[in-house]
């Protein structure tokens, strides 16, 4: 690069008991229920699990997308849940970037770095990101590639250069939905390294993926089911998380043994320790 990047303040982000409700056909789907999650600022964290599970909402209602039914969310200085559509949209041009799905964060008549000069357009006035120290950030390197339309890239080019509009305006949030999808594994490795080189110049950075090899690349995990964080992996290592209420999401490798409606005891085991033993009934 023609300098070092600019090193960027992170964002932090907190849920509280967060809830999201979907209307569907007149009835009520709980989206989230009573999601506890704390990312600090600067750290690599992904959204991991199926489809459905609620991660992508969770995105949403981070980007100020969405608005919680309850709960608490902050982002940053912003209390999400209170604010006004004007706050938001600020915040969205000035202080965070959303990788969307697919190309849509590129506009397909304009040459790479037209692209990002075009995100930058309602960011603020100073210290923008020069539109070519993005492009080599994020590993696209050279005049071809700069004027190149979208087009004319890889399939992983292209997510790469959505990686980078995300990240043109400065802001210390990055949010990216699915940016691996239908991509192949070189690709996906080109992509996961364009966003942790992001996260190297301070910001945050969050990422849903229903891939768990490519939460694994990341500092922090967490696995959303079923609407609740299930669990979460850090270093290589899976962890159980219990909730505000004491709910506790087993391993899905264990439910076969365990369906719904098993009685458990539970058993404390000394020195920290837990023991979960299927209870044995009358019936059984």
């Amino acid at each position: 690069m023609s300098q070092p990047p600019v090193r960027i303040t992170g964002v932090p982000v907190t849920c509280r008991g967060l809830v999201f409700i979907y209307k569907v056909e007149g009835y009520d789907v709980v989206a989230l229920s009573r999601v506890d999650l704390d990312i600090a600022a600067g750290e690599a964290v992904a959204l991991v699990g199926p489809s459905g599970s609620g991660k992508s909402t969770l995105l949403s209602l981070m980007a100020g997308l969405l608005k919680p039914a309850a709960g608490s969310l902050r982002v940053g200085r912003h209390d999400l849940a209170r604010a006004r559509s004007a706050e938001l949209q600020r915040m969205r041009a000035t202080e965070l970037g959303v990788v969307l799905q697919g190309d849509r964060n590129l506009l397909p008549y304009l040459s790479a770095v037209d692209n990002l000069r075009f995100a930058q357009r309602g960011g603020p006035r100073a210290g923008l990101p020069d539109p070519h120290d993005l492009l080599e950030l994020v590993g696209l390197r050279g005049d071809a590639v700069a004027r190149a339309l979208p087009r004319d890239l890889t399939p992983g080019q292209r997510q790469q250069l959505s990686v980078a509009t995300g990240a043109a305006i400065g802001g210390g949030l990055l949010l990216a939905d699915e940016p691996t999808s239908q991509l192949d594994a070189e690709a996906r490795e080109e992509v996961v390294a364009a966003l942790l080189a992001v996260n190297v110049t301070g910001r945050t950075v969050v990422v849903v993926t229903h891939d768990p090899d490519i939460g694994v690349r990341f500092g922090r995990s967490v696995t959303i089911r079923d609407g609740r964080v299930g669990a979460e992996g850090r270093s290589g290592e899976n962890f159980l998380v219990v909730g505000a209420d004491g709910a506790v999401h087993l391993p899905t490798e264990l439910l076969t043994e365990l369906p719904p409606g098993t009685l458990l005891r539970v058993e404390a085991a000394g020195t920290g320790g837990i023991l979960l033993r299927v209870a044995e009934t009358e019936s059984s």
